[in-house]
């Protein structure tokens, strides 16, 4: 997982790009296996939740994610904490300075 994240003004802008295959169930079926793609995102700094979204299979592969938020205290140095989980029950968690 790739993570970016700057303080711009009065909002953080940030950009995580996370590497999974995305198997959607037409595909999985075509190639024998099972379907496995992202099924929940979320980031925090500190204790504040500032993204959470819940995902199905119409998700490329490697999805890019993109939002911002109010920075609310939030100053460069910080932590931005993300982790996502997929269908297979794997969850996967990276943190990153915000610039």
């Amino acid at each position: 997982m790739k993570i970016k994240a700057k303080l711009k003004g009065d909002e953080v802008r940030v950009k995580v790009l996370v590497k999974h295959p995305m198997l959607t169930y037409d595909q999985a079926k075509k190639k024998g296996t099972d379907a496995n793609f992202i099924t929940h995102i979320s980031s925090r700094v500190g204790d504040r939740v500032v993204f959470d979204a819940s995902t199905s299979q119409f998700l490329s592969k490697n999805p890019l994610f993109k939002y911002r938020f109010k920075a609310n205290g939030v100053k460069k140095g910080d932590e931005i904490t993300v982790s996502w989980t997929d269908l297979s029950g794997k969850t996967v968690t990276e943190k990153k300075a915000i610039k």
